[in-house]
């Protein structure tokens, strides 16, 4: 377990710029910052302020135009595609806005999914697996495709999913944003949890609540970060 205090992320002079025909967007202007294992940040700001792109540079899913990141003391930068590919797997839970459930794949096989990838035994698989499937009340739907779930269905299978190699860093974008109050509260919960194990847990959020159970708020605006008090 990492000793309390170490930093977890350590993000430095973080520029990132798309180039969208002759268009130059610059998303992320000279980023600094850092996060403290078993830390719970709530990632604030406008839509479009670059807060999703931050996340994506967070997990290696993006790289920055200029600058580092830093995670578990690894440059992501510095890796090949198959090391991210592991380090991802391994080390990040990334829960998406938009789910990116695998359409072809059960509600079991997509959570079950980051964990064949690293090859764990199958007995293990299927303990894993249906913890999750109990701890997110989402058993009942375990055989059905995520075609045929709710949005708050989809959402708790992602979250699962996320949660499967029980990583160190959980990564949530939006994780309440298209569901009803309900739904909402079951993230929130779980969120709640991840933070009294002492996940190291960044959400991008509009949602009072997480900022609440947040220990800092760090607010993203024009591609700046405008404070990032406790």
């Amino acid at each position: 377990m990492k000793e309390v205090g170490e930093v977890a992320v350590s993000i430095h002079s973080l520029s990132k710029t798309y180039v969208v025909g002759d268009v130059k967007v610059e998303v992320l202007k000279n980023v600094d910052l850092s996060i403290l294992s078993g830390e719970f940040v709530a990632l604030c700001g406008s839509s479009g302020a670059g807060k999703t792109t931050l996340l994506n540079l967070i997990s290696g899913l993006d790289m920055p135009t200029t600058g580092t990141v830093r995670v578990f003391a690894d440059v992501l930068s510095d890796m090949s595609e198959d090391e991210l590919s592991d380090f991802r797997c391994l080390k990040i839970g990334f829960v998406f806005q938009s789910y990116n459930l695998v359409s072809t794949l059960t509600v079991a096989e997509n959570i079950a999914f980051p964990m064949e990838w690293a090859r764990k035994p199958a007995g293990e698989i299927e303990l894993r697996v249906s913890a999750l499937l109990d701890s997110l009340s989402i058993r009942h739907r375990q055989n059905h495709f995520p075609a045929q779930l709710s949005g708050g269905e989809q959402q708790r299978v992602a979250l699962a999913r996320a949660l499967a190699n029980d990583p160190p860093l959980v990564l949530a974008d939006e994780p309440t944003g298209n569901l009803d109050d309900v739904n909402a509260k079951k993230i929130i919960d779980i969120l709640a949890a991840l933070k009294e194990k002492q996940k190291t847990v960044i959400v991008s959020t509009h949602d009072e609540r997480i900022v609440q159970l947040a220990d800092r708020t760090v607010c993203v605006e024009n591609g700046i970060l405008a404070n990032g008090h406790v």
